[in-house]
C-alpha cells in the first residue's frame, strides 16, 4: 500500500506555485479578452484563454484532492511551459529569458516526476 505522505512534496509545491502563477497571469489578461468579446462574440483567442482557465481550474481542483488522474493533468500543464522557451527568446527579453524558461521547464518537469511527487496523487 502506498505510505501517506502529511506534507507536500517539492514537485507538488513548485507546480502549485506555477499553476496558480499562469491563473494570475490568464486573469491579469482576461480584460483584453473581455475586450475583443465585445467585437467578435467567438474569436480563437477568447476559445484558447477559456480553454485554458479551464484547464487550469480542473488540474488545480484535482491536484489539491490528490486525485490519481491530476497527476497526468499536472504534467500536461507543467508542459506548457516549453513553448515559453522560444516566446521569450524571441521577445526583449532574449536568451536570458530563454535560460530562465528552460531552467523553470527542467527542474518543474524533473520534480514532478519523482517518487515522492507521483506518491502525492493517492486517492482514487
Amino acid at each position: 500500500m502506498l505510505r501517506q505522505l502529511r506534507h507536500v512534496p517539492l514537485g507538488v509545491g513548485l507546480f502549485l506555485v506555477y499553476a496558480f502563477g499562469a491563473l494570475a497571469m490568464v486573469a491579469v489578461t482576461l480584460p483584453l479578452i473581455i475586450d475583443e468579446a465585445i467585437e467578435a462574440p467567438i474569436s480563437p483567442i477568447g476559445i484558447v484563454y477559456m480553454l485554458l482557465l479551464a484547464y487550469l481550474i480542473f488540474t488545480l481542483t484535482l491536484v489539491l484532492q490528490r486525485k490519481q488522474a491530476g497527476y497526468p493533468l499536472a504534467l500536461g500543464l507543467a508542459t506548457l511551459s516549453l513553448p515559453l522557451i522560444p516566446i521569450l527568446y524571441l521577445s526583449p527579453a532574449g536568451l536570458p529569458g530563454a535560460i530562465g524558461a528552460t531552467v523553470l521547464a527542467i527542474v518543474l518537469l524533473g520534480s514532478l516526476r519523482r517518487g515522492s511527487s507521483r506518491a502525492w496523487f493517492v486517492e482514487p
